[in-house]
């Protein structure tokens, strides 16, 4: 995990939160505050990847993760574990759509998904998650909810984020002004 004070989480923090109030005039700190360390998080594949099937292969399937989440049908012990990998599939499905839309399209290929469908799967992900209100839950419940209100505005944002981050990429300032000279 990587520390509160880490100059990557206040990176991305400073570059959502940026991108978020520009592009989106969204000013939700608790969204960009959420979205900001979710890229923080997922810096590690660990974050990424974190849930496994019973024999301890890490899911990387959407469609795998959605029947580990099925506490009826599917693998999941309990509605407990449900939320937590619903409210994974939610933050998976937004990384992949903002970051890297291009890769969804891949997986149509192989795997009869699509970006439409991903998008889908993640504002229902958080919809589910927002659901959960109660005891322990309650407090965090209407971020879910907003964020599955607002998943495409959420992902064009972290496409502007992706964009920024190139702007920003050392060396990228150099070669630009000696193509301009």
């Amino acid at each position: 995990m990587v520390p509160e004070d880490h100059a990557l989480r206040q990176f991305f923090h400073e570059v959502v939160n940026d991108c978020y109030q520009e592009y989106l005039q969204l000013e939700d700190s608790e969204i960009t505050s959420y979205v900001a360390d979710l890229l923080t998080d997922f810096c590690s594949s660990d974050r990424l990847y974190p849930i496994r099937d019973p024999q301890g292969r890490r899911l990387k399937d959407v469609g795998e993760m959605l029947l580990a989440s099925d506490p009826v049908n599917g693998t999941a012990a309990s509605f407990d574990v449900e939320r937590r990998i619903r409210k994974h599939i939610g933050d998976y499905a937004l990384f992949c759509t903002g970051m890297y839309p291009e890769a969804v399209h891949k997986w149509r290929e192989n795997e009869n998904a699509n970006l439409y469908e991903m998008i889908r799967t993640g504002k229902e992900s958080y919809y589910i998650v927002s659901q959960f209100d109660q005891f322990e839950y309650a407090e965090e419940a209407p971020l879910f909810g907003r964020l599955s209100e607002c998943f495409e505005s959420c992902m064009y944002g972290l496409n502007q984020v992706r964009e920024e981050m190139e702007k920003r990429r050392p060396g990228l300032q150099k070669k630009s002004q000696k193509f301009l000279m």
